[in-house]
């Protein structure tokens, strides 16, 4: 009888990736969504501000409390990296604790019943993974690590300087996932814009998509986490003209005020920034994403209203809004005056209207329009409708499109099909299916 796995990943995509990987060095364990039933427990955790390591804390202790006796608790990745002498000594629950550079080597891990910090970050080449969520559409990891210096963000501190994987490796691992049927990508990394830069090229994403564009079997495909200093108008009009990449633009700016920025050491003006966004705009059929930070230290009333005035008058399809985070280790950490809680918490209901319309605003100019959609399987809203993300939209982060209608029988999850979006039903969009693709 095979032994049983329950496996939790927290934070971003790319914890993601790195849990595809550790599931492919244990597919002769059975998957379990029971940690009651599991022989072994793994929570990919994230470090990256205060709510994600709580979560990720919160996380094990409740799996420890849930699991049965003999099974094994393993902490892996960011929050065990950055933490890993005080969590060893403090967290007595885990079995095995592991950081961001042994994914691929789990399986001797859990065989051994021993922890282990290899003193660099992993970065997949070859591995075989496990693909999670979809048949259509696989997350594809570009680099590790950072060479930005933003004076809030930990993660050069733990995952170091920028590591590019090389392009001949990016491109066999896209080849293989077709083979598998796979035909949706999403590009990624923590600076995605600044991939091949270490191994001495700037167009290292031009590189990437002229790849790409070439490869049998891949129909759709997307850019994620844009920086601002290493994204140039070339790349912009580069994706606008492919025949192969969504006309996807995901930038975190971050802040739009000039003396926020340069106190957030983002390495660009708002002048520029705006020149960026305005490109990305520019082109047909556009789809921008952005971040921002609200409650950075020394923000003001006047530099906070700067960044909701710029949000609405933008009008960004989505908008991610983070509370700031005070992570020790980092420049912004010894910067003051700190905005107290409760202005941040007020603040925070304030760009949240802001970003309520914006996001309003790019639903409502979809209705009457046909798009291709990868229709993914039952909605969890009701049992009579499908669940369908059109292809200009990110998995997992830019929602999904309803489907209460359909002039075809006999659909298959996981393919594509042109939808009419008929009406926006308050926030969700409802269409139907008119033709196959």
């Amino acid at each position: 009888m095979n032994r049983k796995l329950h496996v939790v990943s927290l934070g971003c995509t790319k914890n993601l990736v790195d849990t595809e990987v550790m599931l492919g060095r244990l597919k002769s364990f059975e998957m379990t969504d029971a940690p009651d039933e599991a022989d072994v427990i793994i929570v990919n955790t994230c470090g990256f501000i205060d709510a994600a390591k709580e979560e990720s804390i919160q996380t094990v202790l409740n799996l420890h409390e849930a699991r049965k006796e003999d099974s094994l608790l393993i902490m892996a990745g960011c929050l065990s990296e950055r933490y890993k002498e005080e969590l060893q000594k403090e967290m007595p629950e885990v079995d095995i604790f592991t950081g961001v550079g042994d994914y691929d080597k789990i399986d001797e891990l859990i065989r051994a019943k021993r922890s282990r910090f290899t003193p660099h970050v992993f970065l997949s080449d070859n591995q075989e993974r496990i693909i999670t969520g979809s048949s259509s559409h696989a997350y594809i990891k570009l680099a590790e690590g950072c060479n930005q210096s933003c004076s809030f963000c930990a993660i050069p501190g733990f995952k170091g300087k920028l590591h590019s994987r090389t392009l001949e490796s990016v491109e066999k691992e896209v080849r293989r996932l077709t083979e598998r049927g796979f035909y949706d990508f999403s590009f990624i990394s923590q600076d995605s814009s600044s991939y091949l830069y270490d191994m001495g090229g700037r167009d290292g994403l031009i590189r990437l998509i002229d790849v790409v564009e070439k490869i049998e079997g891949v129909k759709s495909a997307r850019i994620l986490y844009l920086y601002p200093s290493t994204t140039s108008l070339e790349l912009i009009d580069k994706i606008a003209k492919s025949p192969v990449f969504q006309n996807y633009f995901d930038m975190p700016i971050q802040h739009i005020d000039p003396e926020i920025l340069k106190r957030m050491k983002r390495g660009i003006g708002s002048e520029n920034i705006d020149t960026l966004l305005k490109a990305m705009r520019s082109v047909e059929n556009s789809f921008v994403r952005t971040s921002v930070i609200v409650g950075f230290p020394t923000e003001s009333d006047e530099q906070f209203g700067h960044l909701c005035d710029y949000i609405e008058g933008f009008g960004f399809d989505r908008v991610n809004v983070f509370e700031y985070s005070d992570e020790e280790g980092t420049d912004s950490y010894e910067l003051k005056p700190k905005v107290d809680p409760e202005t941040i918490a007020k603040r925070l209901e304030t760009i949240a209207s802001t970003v309520e319309r914006s996001t309003l605003k790019s639903l409502e100019k979809m209705v009457g329009k046909r798009v291709e959609a990868v229709v993914e399987g039952p909605s969890d809203e009701h049992e009579f409708l499908l669940s369908a993300r059109p292809l200009l939209w990110a998995p997992d982060i830019d929602g999904e499109l309803l489907i209460n209608e359909s002039d075809l029988e006999d659909l298959k999850f996981g393919a594509l099909y042109t939808v009419e979006i008929t009406q926006l039903a308050g926030t969700q969009l409802l269409g139907r299916i008119v033709d196959a693709r």
